[in-house]
């Protein structure tokens, strides 16, 4: 990959990374509730989870879903319902109760799983990597892509999850969470709709 495809492709992982979605929302929600460091686990998930399976599709999985529109499209509704339902849980959530096993931060899989039903995800992967995969050389080529997410994933969600630590400090009433609350899910839903709109692979 020459110097010039290298600096297009890390700025616009970096657009992509750092703008709100599910991934970003999540994290300063789960940093408002639980703190920084038991928000780290989602933090690596999404560092390490979203580029593996960048590397993934950069490397022949793509291709698959490119060719398969039940597979894309089936991908897209439960990614859908998925994310409605997380709206949900956000807004609805309460204090944090570690009485309750449900009322937890995500863990590392959680986080690393859930980028396999991500359709913002999904988008950028296929959308990103058609752009800069080279036949030719694949393996290096989906290994560079990969290795750009890596960077970002952990930059953008550590960057969320300081925003949302931060929010700790203004959450000091029941109004002011639930102002909170209702825009972190206003902005997933906003994210559902712009990913509904969306073409995976356009």
């Amino acid at each position: 990959m020459s110097f010039e495809s290298l600096v297009s492709l890390f700025t616009i992982a970096m657009v992509a990374g750092w703008t709100p979605g599910p991934n970003n929302t999540l994290v300063a929600n789960s940093a408002a509730r639980f703190g920084f460091g038991k928000t780290m686990p989602h933090i690596a998930g999404i560092g390490l989870g979203f580029p593996f399976m960048v590397f993934c599709i950069a490397f022949g999985l793509g291709a698959l879903f490119q060719q398969s529109a039940v597979l894309r499209e089936g991908l897209r509704a439960i990614g859908i319902i998925v994310l409605l339902w997380f709206a949900y849980k956000v807004a609805t959530a309460g204090k944090p109760d570690p009485s309750k096993s449900a009322d937890k931060p995500f863990t590392f899989f959680q986080s690393a799983a859930f980028q396999w039903i991500n359709p913002k995800g999904w988008v950028m992967a296929i959308s990103i990597t058609s752009q800069f995969i080279a036949p030719q050389n694949a393996l290096v080529s989906a290994l560079t892509i990969a290795s750009v997410f890596v960077f970002v994933g952990f930059t953008s969600a550590s960057g969320w999850t300081l925003f949302g630590t931060a929010m700790q400090r203004w959450l000091t009433n029941d109004t002011r969470v639930k102002i909170f609350k209702y825009t972190m899910a206003g902005l997933l839903v906003f994210s559902i709709v712009l990913i509904a709109k969306a073409k995976l692979g356009s």
